[in-house]
């Protein structure tokens, strides 16, 4: 009888807050590049978007790859008009980036203990190493979970590589996150199993359309409150 034999927890937007320190990085961003420029004119955010994307395959995921992509696009938009001054502002959102605080989702704590009273648990999150793991220290969970795997990127190859080296088949796995593109689409290509829990703002390189709502494999929960009896769902399914 197939069951799923582990449950694997997303970081950032899954666990705690996160992306709404970058969107405020986005407007402090704007508000720099708008001594110089007319924003509207300009499209800056999509330019942004554009030097970002540009850049993944570079810099990777996280804080530093943002503020080199900020600091490029800021030169590119301005005519390399903007001053070594501004530049420094870029460089201390930055590094206020990498020291806000860690804030737990409402529910996640007692979220994460029910279901590892049930799974062994396993965090799958991608960005900046160094970021990453101090994250992790200061979330008061690192205990909870087997593994912690921070990783360059989250798609079919990375998730096979992992599940390899857990000794596991895809069909025994779950996911829980809130990135579709990330955390849920490569899962399901593998054959295992997802909880999806959206979060109100999503980075625009994060953005994918989400399966069919019917999808065999695929729970979607309002908060960290209704993944336990989601994978408790997944879990019938599976044995069924």
């Amino acid at each position: 009888m197939a069951r799923i034999e582990m449950v694997g927890f997303d970081a950032d937007d899954t666990l705690w807050r996160s992306q709404d320190y970058f969107d405020e990085a986005q407007l402090e961003f704007e508000s720099i590049v708008a001594r110089y420029i007319d924003l509207e004119d300009m499209r800056v955010r999509q330019r942004l978007h554009e030097v970002e994307g540009g850049n993944i395959g570079v810099f990777g995921y996280g804080v530093k790859g943002m503020a080199l992509s900020m600091i490029e696009a800021a030169v590119e938009l301005t005519g390399e008009r903007i001053s070594a001054a501004d530049i420094g502002r870029v460089v201390d959102l930055a590094k206020r980036l990498l020291r806000h605080p860690v804030e737990l989702l409402p529910g996640v704590r007692e979220a994460v203990e029910e279901v590892g009273r049930r799974h062994p648990l396993v965090l799958i999150t991608k960005g900046d190493l160094f970021h990453q793991e101090a994250k992790v220290r200061q979330c008061g969970l690192a205990g909870l979970f087997r593994r912690i795997e921070v990783v360059s990127e989250k798609d079919p190859g990375t998730y096979a590589r992992l599940l390899d080296e857990f000794g596991l088949p895809a069909a025994r796995f779950a996911m829980v996150g809130n990135s579709v593109r990330s955390d849920i689409l490569p899962v399901l290509e593998l054959g295992g199993w997802a909880v999806h829990v959206p979060y109100h703002s999503t980075w625009v390189h994060e953005e994918a359309d989400s399966p069919d709502s019917g999808h065999a494999r695929l729970c979607t929960v309002a908060d960290a409150s209704g993944v336990p009896a989601a994978l408790e769902e997944l879990a019938r399914r599976a044995a069924g």
